[in-house]
């Protein structure tokens, strides 16, 4: 069996994710999206794709010149379609571990689901700028501002 092409597994997890994030728009309480997206089911089975085309770029289908010690080194890593896609699936479960995070919060301090909807678009998109605008909805509700303690305010 030969292994997946970089371009297949981008393609499968590009699209993938996003049966979470509409799960986390129209179904934030259903007990599947719970399971799915709250529980280690589905970032485990995406922190092994990850650990795969880590293992890859590192048995020597990345650049020869890579590394994290400067710009030019990581530029040169994400020169590998490999490492890209392992550097994009990366990005792919931080936000959606954030957007699942914001609706548990938001559920947790009352906040209206539809409310955070829009946070949780532009998390999907552009990861830090919707985390700060959640934090900035929950300020503005008066639901705990820019702390991040897990208790209910």
């Amino acid at each position: 069996m030969s292994a997946l092409s970089p371009d297949t597994v981008f393609l499968i997890a590009n699209r993938g994710i996003i049966v979470f994030w509409v799960l986390l728009i129209v179904a934030p309480r259903w007990k599947g999206t719970d399971l799915l997206v709250n529980s280690v089911v589905v970032p485990v089975a995406i922190g092994l794709t990850y650990t795969w085309l880590i293992a890859r770029v590192f048995m020597g289908e990345g650049a020869t010149d890579a590394s994290f010690t400067s710009l030019h080194g990581v530029m040169a890593f994400f020169t590998s379609p490999v490492a890209a896609t392992a550097g994009w699936i990366h990005y792919l479960v931080f936000d959606l571990f954030i957007g699942a995070w914001e609706t548990r919060d938001a559920q947790r301090r009352g906040i209206p689901h539809l409310a955070v909807i829009p946070c949780l678009i532009v998390t999907l998109l552009f990861g830090p700028i919707g985390f700060l605008l959640y934090l900035g909805l929950r300020a503005a509700l008066g639901k705990g501002g820019f702390s991040l303690r897990e208790t209910a305010a």
